[in-house]
């Protein structure tokens, strides 16, 4: 019989996340900045889509027309009862690369885009991959590939195989990759707790390794005890991408194109005499270890010239996604954390805390008054803050209210799967066209709020009359709750700030 996960973990499910990244939306501030006219979006495919939250969200979100495999079954089911519930035309399926590869009914795609999976897979698997892109991906369109580098796991790497091969040869196949991937942390760590001089000699060994332990086993499964698991430097995926004709744009790691929070001035220096890009990426990858990196390719790059990179940018529309108030100016780079000038970022963040979505030239236009801020400014505030989730961008007043009905029931379906799982943590947005972070409490408190409960005391009781008869735990501050006392009053807590903090910017998110 044959094989058909070809080594790749089938028996857990991976984790319910979702990856902003993987937003087509998102790619056009990374383009203007390095230059390109950023593509049309009509046709997006997510390769290995997991548990497909992402490119559902995206697909009810925007009017993006999604396709998609991945060829665990019980993973396209879902994506699939995702799709159903928010009316979207996605078509999402339990493929091979091989199976999606062969099918002649795709469209060109002007966004293709794979999270990880890249290091995962085989070669075979890889080539199949390429073979996709050179098939249909469009002229124009981008490829988002994210992966696991060489330089960042070099010290990782005998670690993760002497893991895989405990799980290999001592875990009794009926106890379930979950079980064999917690007795192989174990055992790593008895070996750390011998002092061996490999954890010695590479300090990055034993804090890797507690860092792992506490994390999620449905996760580690596919990141790191896949048969195949293969970083990869930048110059080695190049090879790769210029096979399909592809050209790299942009990191889509917004941060690291600031390059003053990450490099030195000698690195810079360095860097900026070094003219091909492969050699210049794989320096700047050496100067500050990087482990995962996250890049946009483009076939066929269209330039443009100075006046319509600033046309293009002040054109280009953002909107709040974290309440103004949680908001830090403390910034963490390569070099270690840093205060930001609040003179500077202050004000931005104040203009957009009404949650509505503005141009980076209405931002311009506000802050006239501000000697300090200038679009340039304005700019760097946008890569800092949407790197960290606080900002994104925002779509055309059209499509907001193309795609408000579909995100409206497919939100309406994971709220009340929160009933019952704290799996699933995000909500869409027709704002952002894509998912915004919102926990299982307030999400029973948006269901509550929906069956008529206004104020916090009512929502605490509403939520705990879900919560209390399932004797599921509650945490604060990294101590378990004992009494209902103490967790009634931890629900009316988190219901005042849900509606002091939480709701005005769902609402200017039209999420609730």
């Amino acid at each position: 019989m044959s094989d058909w996960t070809a080594g790749y973990v089938a028996d857990i499910g991976y984790t319910y996340g979702y990856y902003k990244e993987l937003n087509p939306l998102r790619m056009r501030l990374a383009f203007l900045n390095a230059g390109i006219a950023p593509p049309k979006q009509a046709k997006a495919c997510e390769l290995g889509f997991g548990q497909g939250l992402s490119a559902a969200i995206h697909a009810a979100a925007s009017d993006t027309q999604w396709f998609g495999n991945d060829f665990l079954p019980a993973q396209a089911a879902f994506s699939q009862s995702l799709v159903e519930a928010s009316g979207s035309d996605a078509e999402f399926t339990d493929e091979s690369f091989a199976e999606f590869l062969a099918r002649d009914d795709l469209p060109k795609f002007d966004f293709i885009s794979l999270h990880g999976v890249w290091t995962w897979v085989s070669e075979a698997n890889r080539q199949l991959i390429m073979e996709f892109i050179r098939k249909n991906l469009a002229v124009g369109g981008v490829v988002y590939v994210s992966y696991n580098t060489q330089v960042g796991w070099a010290q990782m790497m005998p670690l993760r195989r002497l893991m895989v091969q405990h799980t290999q040869r001592m875990g009794a196949p009926g106890e379930g990759t979950a079980q064999r991937i917690r007795q192989a942390l174990q055992f790593a760590d008895q070996v750390m707790k011998t002092q061996p001089f490999h954890a010695q000699n590479n300090a990055q060994v034993a804090p890797k390794l507690q860092e792992l332990m506490s994390q999620d086993p449905h996760y580690l499964a596919h990141e790191y005890f896949n048969r195949d698991w293969q970083p990869m430097d930048f110059a080695d995926m190049a090879e790769y991408m210029e096979l399909a004709k592809l050209e790299y744009a942009s990191s889509a790691t917004y941060l690291d194109l600031i390059e003053a929070v990450n490099l030195s001035p000698d690195q810079q220096a360095l860097l900026a005499q070094i003219g091909d890009v492969a050699l210049r990426e794989n320096t700047r990858d050496f100067c500050v270890d990087k482990k995962f990196r996250k890049d946009y390719w483009v076939r066929g790059a269209r330039t443009l010239n100075p006046v319509q990179v600033v046309d293009g940018l002040r054109a280009e529309r953002v909107v709040m996604t974290k309440p103004r108030g949680v908001i830090s100016l403390v910034l963490e780079g390569a070099f270690g954390v840093a205060d930001l000038a609040a003179d500077v970022y202050d004000p931005i963040l104040d203009f957009l805390a009404d949650y509505k979505p503005h141009s980076l030239g209405e931002i311009e236009q506000a802050m006239a008054s501000h000697p300090k801020i200038g679009l340039q400014e304005i700019v760097q505030a946008m890569f800092i803050f949407t790197h960290r989730g606080e900002i994104q961008a925002a779509q055309a007043g059209s499509v907001i209210s193309q795609a408000f009905s579909r995100t409206q029931k497919l939100n309406h379906y994971l709220i009340e799967r929160a009933r019952g799982s704290s799996d699933v943590q995000y909500l869409a947005s027709p704002v952002t066209g894509g998912g915004i972070e919102v926990n299982r409490y307030q999400q029973l408190f948006l269901l509550g709020r929906q069956q008529g409960c206004e104020q916090a005391s009512a929502l605490a009781e509403f939520a705990w009359s879900i919560l209390e008869p399932l004797g599921e735990d509650m945490i604060k501050y990294g101590r378990a709750l004992q009494t209902d006392e103490e967790k009634l009053a931890d629900l009316n807590e988190r219901a005042e700030d849900f509606l002091r903090r939480d709701l005005p910017m769902l609402q200017g998110l039209q999420i609730a």
